[in-house]
């Protein structure tokens, strides 16, 4: 009501100024005239129908403006009741957050190119729920299963290295913390994702990716680095670059498994994709496979279908336009009507 209230002010405000200016238009023409022609050749040098006939034109200029405008508004009323059905698939995406994802071979690093390959997913998804989860030594569930994607994005963006308090790459971790927030719902509708650039540390992940095909559940990888392995840079913004060191002063180096990765996929029946610089693979994997996936129902509900009514005010408005044409130019012209 507020809206309408504010609505219906601002209109009456710009007839205002409209009304206002064609007074002053009228008005600065006549005294244009008056400077320049004697009073009593105005009405045989001038081209002027006369005050009333300007009057009517300015009342149906008016009237255009404001009917045009109540045709922009796309006014509704009158509705049916319609049955709407929406459907999705869910998305749990697990993320590898270990000092590893600092590396910068891929700008700005391997973790921050990550967030914003996720955020581009979000575009594609339409009512699908995503959920996220963090892990590296351990897994955490940072975000449940929602449709809700700005709350999803803060959960994201709230995501770094320290999000999970012990070091390590624990896959098989992940892995289950991931088949664990899927809730009671049909399995063909689930998949998980992984985004990893390490090499699996602890634990048997091949176990919970046959669990997970038990369970109906697809496994989508994506792998970020080299076999050979990159050194891991921990250095803070403003500091020389350092780089991680084991316990006895050596490099470390992150080093991507892809033969695991690729074995999980595959017993889930999922894929693998290995990123790089031009396609990091989650728009990929989405185009050629979960975007074919059959979605499931969510919800079956009556809504109301309201119908454009803007044709009337439109046509009011032409009417008026075409009678504002019709009038008079000339004096003449209103003695031989």
């Amino acid at each position: 009501m507020q809206f309408e209230q504010s609505w219906m002010l601002n209109l009456l405000w710009a007839v205002l100024l409209l009304v206002g200016f064609l007074r002053w238009a009228a008005v600065y023409r006549e005294g244009v005239i008056r400077k320049f022609v004697d009073q009593k050749l105005v009405d045989k040098v001038v081209i002027n129908a006369g005050r009333g006939v300007q009057l009517y034109r300015h009342i149906l200029i008016v009237g255009v403006f404001v009917f045009a405008i109540l045709a922009l508004s796309r006014p509704q009323w009158g509705f049916e009741w319609q049955e709407v059905k929406r459907k999705a698939i869910d998305i749990i995406v697990v993320i590898d957050t270990s000092k590893s994802m600092l590396t910068q071979d891929v700008k700005p690093n391997r973790l921050e190119r990550t967030k914003l390959a996720v955020k581009d997913l979000l575009k594609k998804l339409r009512g699908d729920r995503i959920g996220l989860i963090a892990f590296s030594g351990e897994a955490f569930l940072m975000c449940p299963l929602t449709s809700d994607y700005n709350g999803f994005v803060l959960s994201l963006n709230d995501l770094d290295v320290d999000s999970v308090p012990r070091g390590g790459t624990n896959l098989e971790r992940a892995l289950q913390v991931g088949l664990e927030s899927f809730d009671e719902t049909n399995s063909q509708y689930k998949t998980i994702i992984v985004v990893t650039d390490g090499d699996n540390l602890e634990g048997d992940p091949t176990a919970v990716a046959r669990r997970a095909r038990e369970e109906g559940v697809k496994i989508y990888a994506i792998g970020i680095g080299t076999r050979e392995g990159e050194l891991i840079q921990i250095s803070d913004a403003g500091d020389a670059p350092t780089f991680l060191k084991d316990s006895e002063g050596n490099f470390v180096k992150s080093r991507l498994n892809e033969a695991l990765l690729k074995q999980i996929s595959l017993i889930t029946e999922g894929a693998y994709v290995k990123a790089s610089g031009a396609q990091f693979g989650l728009d990929l994997i989405y185009e050629r496979d979960l975007s074919k996936l059959e979605k499931r129902e969510l919800q079956t509900r009556m809504q109301k279908k309201y119908f454009d009514r803007f044709q009337w005010p439109l046509t009011v408005a032409l009417i008026l336009l075409v009678m504002e044409s019709c009038l008079p130019r000339r004096k003449k012209q209103l003695v031989q009507s």
